[in-house]
């Protein structure tokens, strides 16, 4: 992609990272000729081979050219692990570097946004802007949309084994399910996913090369914010580095954080806005008091569960020689299918830890594949890997700033486990998994557990033995929740509340994470925020 010569001046808006959410605002706001926009990146064009081929995700995470290269903080509910914490450093952001499922997560998610003080958040009123942005495989219908931008496709691969497993799954109540968009994802099936002939399809590609020639809007990569500039209560301005020279730039309507669940409340801390604690521990002036940044920490834990298998193709055979790597190169840069067109996840299924529950509270992630951590090389034997995840997870953490200097990565504390529920759920599921692993439709394939190992049976033995497995599927959100009480840091309309010039769009504002990945989810949010900006000018 190349970026035209910049737009100089004054703006109108400047966005705060061309992420997920930034593309999307850069495109919409721009469509009016009107409106200058300057859209700041940390980090480096996605013009990058590992970004646009599936499997690449591998090779972007724990890459400096496109991820900020986080971890955790130890995790006591991880037996004292820290994790490593991808974040897409990149245009398109995590979307360049995520797993590529097209999710949307449930009605009853949304609802509860509403319900909690957040007006014009129920599902019937995101609904139309997933599908404004939506360009679905299948066609236009009450649910879904065609000819926009966002892409969702079928995958270009299957597998017999992950066919077992959905029959396996329907022998104890998890009935195949066509669509998992339509509001209730309870049910299994194969993952719809963004792409476009095997390719990624990122927002970079879908929202910002569209607008990128557009006169009315600078791209400028490489950029780091420092912090925001405000005047009294009204934030007028950012300041950046670039290529080492600082730079202070002008917004004469608002300036749009949309630098993620882990950036945007740094730079809001940076800039004196947030916890007066955390503040004046770095030695920073308290320009504006809002106890909500950086709190309601929440993510999506997952168990990583490994099972051998026989009479079964899968990944782990396939490419455990050089004659087996070759075929799959070969395959994928004829007909752009096969294993290197796979996202990390082909087949999934959403079922409840508890019958009672009104909606599904499980999400599993199933693999023809097996590592003993992501990024491992393959095992030397057929297996597959049952991942499973508490979709709404009770343990709530923080991101705070540990120090002023911008160049240094917030201090993360995720408390995974730390509620007596969470870790409820967490037994139950493994339970599930293993029961799913002895249906008859599996039998043929003579399923032996290898994680977390059969010999972890009592609860304490199994707590034990997750903490060791379980791993993050790289879902922050709430850093910035939106609501109406003390601890909400944006309003409905995403403005910083208390403050004037300023608002956040991102999975930041997301008051409770949704039952699914959140791509997509951040999208809506940013085609939503787009009205709303758009209607208060």
């Amino acid at each position: 992609m190349t970026i035209p010569t910049p737009l100089e001046g004054d703006y109108d808006y400047i966005i705060v990272g061309a992420g997920t959410a930034g593309c999307v605002l850069a495109n919409r706001l721009t469509e009016d000729p009107k409106i200058r926009v300057l859209l700041l990146e940390a980090g480096k064009s996605d013009n990058y081979h590992w970004v646009h081929i599936p499997v690449g995700y591998l090779y972007c995470i724990g890459n400096p050219r496109t991820d900020w290269m986080m971890k955790t903080a130890e995790e006591p509910g991880l037996n004292g692990r820290a994790l490593v914490y991808p974040r897409g450093k990149v245009l398109g952001g995590c979307s360049s570097v995520n797993g590529m499922i097209y999710m949307r997560g449930q009605a009853a998610d949304y609802d509860h946004w509403r319900q909690l003080g957040n007006a014009g958040w129920a599902w019937d009123d995101v609904l139309p802007y997933f599908r404004k942005s939506e360009d679905h495989h299948a066609g236009e219908t009450a649910l879904h949309g065609v000819g926009g931008e966002w892409k969702v496709s079928k995958q270009r691969l299957g597998w017999d084994i992950l066919e077992a497993v959905q029959d396996g799954a329907r022998e104890f109540g998890i009935a195949p399910r066509a669509d998992f968009n339509d509001g209730n994802n309870e049910g299994s099936g194969l993952f719809e996913v963004n792409q476009k002939g095997g390719v990624r399809w990122n927002t970079s590609k879908a929202f910002l090369r569209p607008a990128i020639k557009r006169p009315n809007l600078r791209v400028l990569t490489e950029a780091h914010t420092d912090h925001v500039v405000l005047e009294g209560t009204r934030v007028t301005g950012v300041c950046f580095t670039h290529k080492g020279q600082k730079t202070l730039v002008k917004a004469s309507a608002e300036v749009l954080l949309a630098a993620g669940a882990i950036n945007s409340p740094k730079i809001l801390e940076l800039s004196g806005i947030g916890r007066p604690d955390v503040l004046n521990k770095h030695g920073i002036d308290v320009r504006h008091m809002s106890a909500g940044v950086g709190e309601n920490l929440q993510d999506h834990l997952q168990i990583r569960t490994v099972f051998k298998v026989k009479n079964a193709k899968t990944l782990n055979t396939m490419a455990n020689s050089i004659i087996g790597k070759a075929r799959i190169g070969l395959q994928y840069m004829f007909t752009q299918s096969g294993p290197m067109s796979m996202a990390p996840s082909q087949f999934g299924m959403f079922t409840k830890s508890d019958p009672a529950m009104a909606t599904p509270d499980l999400e599993y992630h199933v693999q023809p594949l097996s590592t003993d951590k992501l990024g491992d090389p393959l095992h030397p034997y057929p297996a597959i890997t049952v991942s499973v995840c508490n979709l709404r997870p009770e343990s709530v953490g923080s991101c705070h700033i540990s120090t002023s200097d911008r160049q240094v990565q917030p201090d993360i504390q995720l408390n995974y486990l730390s509620a007596a529920k969470d870790r409820q759920v967490a037994l139950t599921s493994v339970k599930q998994v293993r029961e799913i692993m002895t249906a008859t439709a599996l039998k043929p394939h003579a399923p032996e557990e290898m994680l977390p190992g059969p010999e972890a049976q009592s609860d304490d033995a199994l707590l034990s033995a997750i903490g060791d497995i379980a791993t993050t599927i790289f879902h922050p959100v709430g850093t910035c929740k939106m609501g109406t009480d003390d601890a909400a840091v944006v309003g409905p309309d995403l403005r910083v509340r208390g403050l004037e010039g300023l608002r956040v769009v991102d999975a930041s504002i997301m008051p409770k994470i949704v039952s699914g990945n959140t791509a997509s989810p951040v999208i809506m949010i940013a085609e939503k925020a787009a009205d709303l900006i758009r209607e208060a000018h």
